[in-house]
This record gives structure tokens, sequence and C-alpha cells, in this order.
């Protein structure tokens, strides 16, 4: 074999180990996507159902078995809460979720922590809370996690209607 041969010989190697580095960090990156995208979904089906259980209450506690005519009738805006002894699992109304917090750590790949916020809301500008009664109330639900690289924010607003 002589000098050319084995130039030759060399640059294919280096070539084919180009090759084979290459195709090593395109699988790791895909597979992080892959992983990236599966708490995503993770995440956002804690989150939405976070929300089908807080709109499977009542709009307020003097909702529930109730109907009410005025806003006077409701609950105030730094009320929104549970009420004193209530947790969780006696929710009673879409505003018992505002500041609830949750971790769920029932994913052996990734811990979630769940935060829910809820408030009045103006209809003409429903991305803002407001500080007064309205027949619409919102929630915002946080998730993150140290697995995931973004937050998933959702968000539903709930209003209550009355028929006489």
């Amino acid at each position: 074999m002589n000098s050319g041969q084995l130039f030759l010989t060399i640059g294919g190697m280096f070539l084919l180990s180009l090759l084979v580095l290459r195709m090593n960090t395109t699988f790791l990156s895909t597979g992080d996507v892959m992983y990236n995208t599966k708490y995503g979904v993770l995440a956002v089906s804690l989150g939405t159902s976070m929300i089908e259980e807080a709109n499977s209450k009542s709009f307020d506690c003097n909702t529930d078995t109730n109907s009410v005519y005025t806003l006077a009738a409701i609950t105030d805006p730094v009320s929104l809460g549970p009420e004193p002894g209530e947790n969780f699992i006696t929710f009673n109304d879409f505003d018992d979720f505002n500041n609830y917090e949750k971790v769920d750590s029932t994913m052996p790949s990734a811990v979630f922590k769940i935060r829910c916020k809820v408030g009045y809301i103006n209809p003409s500008n429903p991305d803002v809370f407001v500080s007064q009664k309205t027949w619409h109330k919102k929630i915002l639900v946080t998730v993150t996690s140290s697995s995931m690289q973004d937050t998933v924010r959702l968000s539903s607003v709930f209003s209550y209607w009355f028929f006489r």
C-alpha cells in the first residue's frame, strides 16, 4: 500500500467517523425533542384535568343550591378560595381553586407542579383579572416541571347564567 492509498484510507475513516458522530448527535437531539413533547402532552393533560374538575363545580358557594339575581350575593374578589375547612376533596365551587397548588409525582419520569389562580374578569378584556364582582370567573392553570423546558399555561372562563 503506497502513501496515496494510505491517505485515502485515512480520509475515508475520517469521513466515516464524522458521519457516525453526526448520526449520534441527531439521535440524541431527536430523543430530547421526544421527551419534551411527551412532558408537554402530560402537562397539558394535567392542566386540562384541573380545569375540567373546576368547571364541574358550581359558579359560587352561594349558587351551589340556590339561584342568585344580584352581584351582591356572590363572593367578594378578596374572598375567592376555599372556605375554612375545605380541601380539594370537598371543593364545591369554581373559586375554591384559587391559589390551589398540587404536586403530581405519579409519573416516574417527571414531577409536575400545578398552580391555579381564579378571579373575576370583564368579558371585554378576559386576559385581566378585575377587582369587582362580575358574572364571569376565569381559572388560570400553570403546570411546571424541572423535566420540561417550557411552562404550560391553560385558562378557562366560567360564567353564571340564571333563568327566571
